[in-house]
């Protein structure tokens, strides 16, 4: 069986870069394989992750391309010349055009650090979104995978998995425990059930 084909895109540490390569050499993702992983900052330790993983590496930086269109071209090109069928966003900062997510229709998924609908959309990314869940007092947070369009945060919800919030929690520790029991478990599970889909739409055609 040929597995679905994934790129993963990344801009920072690459912790669920990490959590997805333990899920395939664990067997948390088998219908799946990372054939690829494209950074958009050259200085992401997420690409170090990759070469440890003996997975091939790209940096595209938007900065060079000139412009977001070229940057997306760019993007598509690699992707699709590597014959990508699967998009995981992990830590990804770079809103992506109509443009770029119609031509993955439902192929990019995403996860964010919270409970869509909650504390999500532009501006909540990274430590902001646990600072603002502490801030409003909620007492659950977690985490969603979801399909990405045009609109931040703002496709299809995939996972969900919910985080207690403790009477002490500092968006710093909140932040590592949605990462532990939320982002780490949904994101290779949503994963590998995607790709089983692509398995089973390529018999079909």
């Amino acid at each position: 069986m040929l597995k679905a084909r994934i790129a993963v895109l990344v801009s920072g540490g690459g912790t669920n870069l990490q959590a997805l390569i333990d899920a395939e050499k664990s067997g948390i993702i088998k219908s799946g394989e990372i054939r690829l992983v494209v950074a958009n900052n050259s200085r992401a330790y997420a690409l170090t992750r990759a070469e440890l993983a003996g997975i091939p590496a790209e940096c595209i930086i938007k900065k060079e391309c000139g412009s977001q269109e070229a940057f997306e071209n760019r993007l598509i090109e690699l992707l699709d010349s590597n014959g990508i069928e699967l998009i995981v966003l992990a830590g990804f900062m770079s809103i992506l055009s109509e443009k770029f997510t119609g031509h993955y229709k439902n192929r990019i998924i995403n996860i964010h650090p919270s409970l869509i609908p909650s504390f999500c959309g532009k501006g909540f990314y990274g430590l902001h979104v646990h600072e603002a869940a502490l801030e409003y007092g909620v007492k659950v947070t977690g985490a969603t995978v979801h399909f990405v369009n045009e609109i931040p945060d703002g496709g299809k919800i995939i996972m969900q998995k919910a985080v207690d919030i403790l009477p002490d929690d500092t968006p710093e520790t909140l932040q590592k425990r949605v990462m532990e029991q939320a982002e780490w478990i949904i994101l290779p599970k949503a994963t590998e059930l995607l790709s089983a889909e692509i398995i089973k739409s390529r018999e079909k055609s």
